[in-house]
């Protein structure tokens, strides 16, 4: 009997440390926004770096990018506004610890935060 109470509880150990590993979440979408020093049209350019910090694919992502305007051109393959929100590189996944880089030119820059994704591989 005690044989299989070590071996239920080594079990549930088991489960819950490999669950950590794996749990995904937005706040593992990490998104930094700097200025470049460059002008486009008088306003001033931003470059913006999404990283995937989770340890598995995630697609589908999302930011808030309600308002958000540019004079300079986005590659819509890497970002799309749609409303009051913006999806990264067509949907498509974005593989673990890999990122995205796009600029924008405006003044102030805008507040970008993931809204959604769908993760894969978990």
């Amino acid at each position: 009997m005690a044989g299989l109470m070590k071996a239920l509880v080594a079990i549930l150990v088991l489960c819950l440390a490999t669950r950590g590993l794996c749990d995904c979440s937005l706040n593992n979408i990490n998104i930094g926004t700097v200025r470049s020093g460059r002008e486009i049209s008088g306003q001033p350019e931003w470059n913006v770096t999404v990283t995937n910090n989770c340890r598995c694919a995630q697609s589908q992502i999302k930011l808030s990018c309600m308002g958000f305007q540019t004079v300079e051109s986005v590659d819509p393959l890497i970002f799309v506004k749609n409303g009051d929100t913006c999806l990264l590189i067509n949907g498509n996944s974005l593989e673990a610890s890999a990122s995205v880089h796009f600029s924008y030119a405006w003044d102030p820059p805008f507040l970008l935060l993931p809204v959604g994704s769908v993760i894969h591989g978990c």
